[in-house]
């Protein structure tokens, strides 16, 4: 369970960091299954979700590998899921963005979705896996922490959201850590100026209320369906019909939310 401090922690400034979350075991196999996936996938790596200058991105992962199956269920961020959306929520899709090497893939500060809370609460909550060392000079995520109670957007609140915010804070780690992230919390990545690489893996959560990202239903194999425990397939909203309604409606036939 969260204690009160994690619990403060989370509601007050947005984000909770789990360090040392992902076993050393786990932390291989999503990094070698990453990278087996950008050599296969080539040049279309993410493109049926969204591909970006200067950083490597995959998407649709719960399709693409047990260890990503295995990923979505860990139990201590379902516990901060529950904490931020409530007792009712979903994936709303699984992803990796890799930042290049001495690249400039800097995001503007952003919330997820252009989420804004509304009458029944928060409905957008991330988790970052770092599967790489998140250092001040490799890309590490900055974010201005509280900025989720402010019922703003960047873009509407700041003149220049790609300049640096007097309430930053920049978020690093070692490889292994989980950051729960209040994804109304302002956030966005920083350039890449180390030279290695900055993979990290986006475990994406919305409120049930809410279409998915990646409409799981239509972009899982029925292999894949057939194979998924009673746990996952909730968690996956494959069997609850207003999410069908919602996603299949706003996604269209691809599967995906632009």
């Amino acid at each position: 369970m969260l204690s009160e401090a994690e619990k403060r922690q989370l509601d007050e400034k947005g984000y909770l960091v789990l360090a040392n979350l992902i076993s050393r075991e786990m932390l291989a196999s999503l990094r070698a299954r990453v990278e087996e996936l950008f050599v296969e996938e080539g040049a279309a790596a993410g493109s049926e979700f969204k591909q970006e200058p200067y950083a490597r991105r995959l998407a649709n992962l719960v399709n693409k590998g047990q260890i990503f199956e295995q990923a979505i269920a860990t139990p201590r961020v379902l516990e901060c899921m529950e904490r931020v959306l409530g007792p009712a929520f979903k994936l709303s899709s699984l992803n990796v963005r890799a930042a290049d090497p001495t690249s400039d893939c800097a995001q503007p500060l952003h919330a997820d979705s252009g989420a804004v809370k509304d009458d029944r609460g928060y409905w957008v909550c991330n988790s970052v896996w770092m599967l790489d060392d998140f250092t001040t000079e490799n890309g590490a995520i900055r974010m201005v922490p509280g900025s989720h109670q402010l019922g703003r957007l960047p873009q509407d609140a700041l003149a220049d959201p790609v300049a640096p915010h007097p309430d930053e804070k920049l978020l690093t780690g070692a490889a292994g850590t989980v950051v729960v992230m209040n994804a109304h919390m302002w956030h966005g990545a920083t350039a890449n100026r180390s030279n290695g690489q900055r993979r990290a893996m986006h475990a994406f959560y919305t409120r049930w209320d809410k279409p998915q990202q990646q409409y799981q239903k239509r972009l899982l194999s029925p292999e894949v369906q057939a194979n998924l425990s009673a746990h996952l397939r909730k968690l996956l909203a494959l069997d609850d019909p207003l999410n069908d309604e919602l996603s299949s409606r706003l996604s269209g036939a691809s599967g995906f939310l632009k």
